[in-house]
């Protein structure tokens, strides 16, 4: 071609390439704002904007800049280590989790990321997998995967309470086994046994740290049938997510050696734990461990998700920095614990009947404050505190830590949102009793109500168990009443103001008027709606049909609560689950003429129902 030739058609490319961009642009324009219909399975645009319209975001950001570089690269790690567990975690509660989310992934992709698929994309980080809770408490897929099952992926999808029951009365030697806080439960088939077996070909090492595995495996696929079942150690059943977060983890501690000798020593310990499946050496390291600024919460804990037996943990992770001038201040004012176990209104005995002193607890406990700089897994969210390990041996052995989360504690934002809740349900006369400060405290000394009261029953068992399932509703509710019960030793202690107490008081009322009935299934929301009745019945609160509003009799708080504290401290200690279940039964009642037009004032009113926390360390 000549180059008048060439230059002469210069302008219809230009044209024609001018003619596509806008095309393209239009083409994606329309995209957003035409009504995509999307498969079936998928949530619609307006369904998912009920929800995310509902949702407050908030974004965690806090100051790194005294941390040294080898700290800063350890944090970099950790993060990583959380990413891991967090797909883990959405695995470990939904058998479809993974698949689904690349589905989703590319389907958003190809379609030219409209909002439609972007909601959805924001519904599964909010709900950390493809089950959302709707705005009337029920659990719905929002992608085309099965409904939730209680036994999550962590035993054979789908199996129920009574077949699991039946093997393990049968076949009493395994229960241990089954209902090991970390192990995944499979049905004994050929295939299945031959993927575990596969694993540990894979890494060897773990035939040394479980010798018993590859006999045991052998002897399953011999007698192979789909009515046996049998546990594997997460540490198999995750192994090559496990591997990888072991690396991780030695790599962080090498990074902060040299700058915190004491948080590394727990990191590598934390490493070879992922491995062993036993988080004894980490857990002494982590609670008796003097760390300077960066402290983490990496593992499998918290039992909240496994509806079947309460038993299993899901794994999380959550990377802090400390505030060192308030986690001084804070240690220097929670002293005199044995004084306050001894005024819990319960009667220790022993073999023989007669009466004894209370347990032993620690005066030091270890506590700070801290500022979350990540969290994954379990643990995202806008939970507010943390006391951990839960293992009973581990705990007696060593103590627990209590990790406050400054940074939600006392988010401006949050704050206002459950206070603006409480308005919407009492008088006026009660609108300014709601603090910040108050809220603080409460949330401390329920975190320390987990170091009070019975650890075992009567009879010397755990408290998990003796009441399985029901555990975390009896020992969240004991937790809650142990922080109000102790509010008039600290204020004779000076501890609190009169104005302090009547926000501990008003946090505690706060937190036990719900929106939506609760299930059975939420342990936290069934103990609140216990508390709100055992109040109502003894003149705590008042009801008024014409105002559809709460009045609050605070002269009556500390007896109602010493009352109830008092029964449910018995009902831990003997032990009797059946007499737990009917006391959970009668005090879980839901009133439409009452909790129903409570809930309405609080729905009618409210600007938020979820939240969602995002990261500035990660871009977000």
């Amino acid at each position: 071609m000549s180059d008048m030739k060439k230059k002469c058609s210069q302008p219809s490319m230009i044209f024609i390439s001018l003619a596509v961009a806008c095309f393209t642009s239009l083409l994606l324009a329309s995209v957003d704002s035409r009504a995509i219909t999307l498969p079936k399975g998928y949530w619609s645009e307006s369904q998912s904007a009920e929800i995310l319209e509902k949702t407050f975001v908030l974004t965690l950001n806090p100051d790194l800049t005294g941390l040294t570089p080898g700290e800063l690269s350890a944090a970099e790690k950790l993060i990583e280590v959380g990413q891991i567990f967090h797909s883990i975690y959405e695995n470990s509660r939904h058998h479809q989790a993974a698949s689904s989310y690349e589905k989703l992934v590319t389907m958003h992709r190809d379609l030219g990321s409209p909002n439609a698929t972007q909601n959805i994309l924001d519904l599964h980080y909010l709900f950390k997998g493809p089950i959302a809770r709707t705005m009337d408490n029920e659990y719905v897929p929002f992608l085309p995967v099965d409904e939730k099952v209680p036994g999550k992926n962590v035993y054979p999808w789908g199996v129920a309470r009574d077949e699991l029951d039946r093997y393990l009365t049968d076949n009493p030697k395994e229960r241990s086994k089954i209902l090991h806080v970390r192990t995944v439960v499979r049905r004994s088939e050929r295939a299945v046994i031959d993927r575990d077996m596969a694993m540990l070909e894979k890494y060897p090492v773990l035939t040394v740290l479980h010798p018993e595995l590859t006999n045991m495996l052998g002897r399953l696929k011999a007698h192979a049938s789909e009515q046996a079942f049998y546990a594997i150690p997460y540490s198999v059943a995750y192994a090559d997510q496990l591997f990888d977060a072991y690396r991780l983890l030695m790599e962080a501690a090498k990074d902060v050696e040299t700058d915190d000798i004491e948080f590394a020593r727990y990191l590598r310990h934390r490493a070879r734990d992922l491995l062993a499946n036993d988080y004894e050496a980490g857990d002494a390291a982590w609670v008796t461990g003097q760390f300077k600024r960066l402290n983490a919460q990496i593992g499998a804990y918290e039992v909240y998700d496994d509806e079947l037996y309460s038993v299993k943990s899901f794994f999380g992770l959550v990377l802090m920095v400390k505030d060192e001038e308030r986690s001084v201040a804070l240690k220097s004012a929670i002293r005199g614990l044995q004084d306050f176990e001894n005024s819990l209104p319960y009667e220790p005995r022993d073999e023989g009947g007669a009466l004894t002193e209370h347990k032993r607890v620690r005066e030091d406990i270890p506590v700070g404050v801290y500022n979350v700089v990540a969290d994954f897994g379990q643990s995202r969210g806008t939970n507010t505190a943390t006391i951990l390990p839960n293992e009973s041996y581990i705990a007696r052995k060593y103590g627990r830590t209590i990790l406050m989360r400054y940074n939600i504690l006392t988010h401006p934002e949050l704050i206002k949102i459950r206070g603006e809740a409480l308005k919407a349900a009492v008088a006026p006369d009660y609108h300014g009793d709601f603090t910040a400060e108050g809220n603080f405290y409460r949330t401390l000394w329920h975190e320390i109500g987990h170091y009070l009261g019975p650890d075992l029953t009567h009879d010397g068992r755990q408290q998990e168990e003796a009441f399985e399932e029901i555990s975390p509703i009896l020992e969240e509710l004991k937790s809650d009443l142990v922080s109000l019960f102790l509010v008039e030793a600290l204020r004779e202690r000076s501890y609190y103001s009169e104005k302090d107490l009547k926000g501990v008081y008003a946090s505690g009322i706060r937190r036990v008027i719900l929106k939506t009935r609760p299930k059975k299934s939420q342990p936290y929301q069934t103990m609140e709606l216990m508390q709100f009745n055992y109040f109502l019945e003894r003149g705590l609160l008042e009801f008024s049909t014409e105002t559809d509003k709460l009045g609050i009799h605070y002269d009556r708080y500390h007896d109602v609560v010493a009352t109830m504290l008092e029964e449910v401290l018995a009902l831990q200690y003997k032990g009797d689950k059946a007499a737990a279940e009917c006391y959970i039964e009668r005090y879980s009642s839901w009133d439409e003429n009452i909790h129903g037009r409570l809930a309405e004032s609080m729905r009618r009113t409210e600007r938020y129902r979820y939240a969602m926390v995002k990261y500035g360390i990660l871009g977000e």
